[in-house]
């Protein structure tokens, strides 16, 4: 099993460029289900989830070639809807296939999905909105099977909770619903609004109504189109927190600083000096670092994506702060580790208080999900010596090329097995 050395303390210094956005690529991929004809798909992340997510389309008989830093999918001979385990249960991106399925065949099987362990990932609400556009389903041994033996009919549905998931789930499935859907209460992440806008492109009738209320206008077919990803905000975010706690300067190319208000705010507040143009966001880490009080929230709030690289900027802060994660109920793992390295961190249910002033120690770690992962590397960035991460393929799930990009700065890292 491989593992990164990470020998701290240097201050980053360099230009990073952001790759495509996993979580825009996935439910996009996903949504290529629905065509019949090819599409092709530029600035896909080169990171573990949109391998698993493509070996999925090929096993439901998408041809798929790779040419160029392009992705060529080809769908006319897919005919398959049995989404198995055994390519689902690493990615919670899975469940995402059922949708377009559906409207495609009126028929799915779909494992029920896997992913990291930071709390539960209930399909229920995906599955109470797909009844309403006249789904009929069951859980057998694991798996989700639904059918819709008239097809999918367009409704009003208003989600009981704001869900990523699901929004985009029935996005998908309702626009080769019959008629109209209204959905309401709908996660409005930019990953979400470049799934429309790839929707739209492929001749998909969608439209924003209010903020976070959509009408879809069912359609039967769609054309084929050539869609470039947009870039990946968590990565953007998390090395830009990366220069906050190291004191460094760093560009972080290929992006659009709108989309990363809240997080830019957030680090002003906190002292770092940023500097935002078009595509560009250079950020100079201040060796003071002020306290906060953070909250995770829907977009456009705190992503709960960051907030275990935030914990790791606070524990430098000049007091104490306190962050809720209000996303998921099992996002504290990280914080045993951190404390391993002489943090000083109370949980309290979904409250972890952070006590400032902290001078990372180098140390043997062990990684338990995607972020916690990223959160051990920039504490041993900043630790004086040798810090060992292991159970680093979380990392490759969603960060690519992550050593290099580090290397790339001034960072110590090396992946050895």
């Amino acid at each position: 099993m491989q593992k990164l050395k990470v020998f701290g303390a240097n201050k980053l210094k360099g230009q990073i460029k952001i790759s495509g956005s996993k979580n825009a690529s996935l439910p996009i991929l996903a949504a290529t289900l629905l065509s019949n004809k090819k599409i092709i798909l530029k600035n896909l992340p080169k990171v573990l989830d949109i391998k698993t997510m493509l070996d999925l389309l090929k096993s439901l008989g998408s041809k798929i070639k790779i040419k160029n830093n392009q992705t060529i999918i080809d769908n006319t001979k897919q005919k398959n809807f049995f989404a198995s385990y055994n390519l689902v249960k690493t990615m919670r991106a899975g469940i995402l296939v059922l949708g377009p399925l559906l409207a495609k065949y009126g028929s799915a099987k779909v494992s029920l999905p896997g992913g990291c362990a930071i709390g539960t990932r209930p399909v229920d609400i995906h599955l109470k909105a797909f009844s309403r556009l006249g789904v009929k389903y069951k859980i057998d041994h694991g798996y989700v099977i639904a059918n819709a033996p008239n097809g999918l009919k367009g409704n009003k549905i208003r989600f009981s909770k704001i869900s990523v998931g699901a929004t985009e789930n029935l996005i998908i499935a309702a626009s080769f619903a019959k008629g109209n859907t209204i959905l309401s209460n709908c996660a409005i992440e930019p990953e979400i609004k470049d799934l429309v806008k790839f929707l739209n492109k492929m001749g998909c009738k969608i439209k924003w109504i209010s903020k976070r209320t959509i009408k879809i206008i069912g359609v039967k077919d769609v054309k084929e189109i050539f869609y470039s990803v947009m870039f990946d905000r968590i990565e953007a975010g998390t090395y830009l927190i990366a220069a906050a706690v190291t004191e460094g300067n760093l560009k972080i190319q290929n992006i659009i600083p709108e989309v990363i208000k809240t997080e830019i705010d957030i680090l002003k507040k906190i002292g770092s000096k940023i500097i935002t143009k078009k595509n560009e966001v250079q950020i100079i880490g201040n060796k003071k670092i002020k306290n906060l009080n953070i909250r995770t929230a829907p977009y456009p709030g705190f992503p709960t994506d960051l907030q275990a690289q935030m914990m790791v900027l606070l524990c430098k802060a000049n007091k104490s702060s306190i962050i809720q994660e209000d996303i998921f109920e099992n996002r504290f793992m990280h914080v045993g580790e951190l404390n391993r390295m002489g943090a000083k961190i109370i949980t309290n249910g979904n409250k972890a208080i952070i006590n400032g002033n902290i001078n990372f120690a180098p140390a043997e770690l062990m990684a338990t999900d995607l972020r916690a992962s990223v959160s051990l590397i920039l504490a041993a960035l900043t630790a004086k010596g040798k810090s060992v991460i292991n159970r680093i393929y979380h990392l490759d799930r969603g960060y690519e090329n992550i050593e290099k990009k580090f290397k790339k700065v001034g960072a110590k890292i090396k992946r050895v097995n």
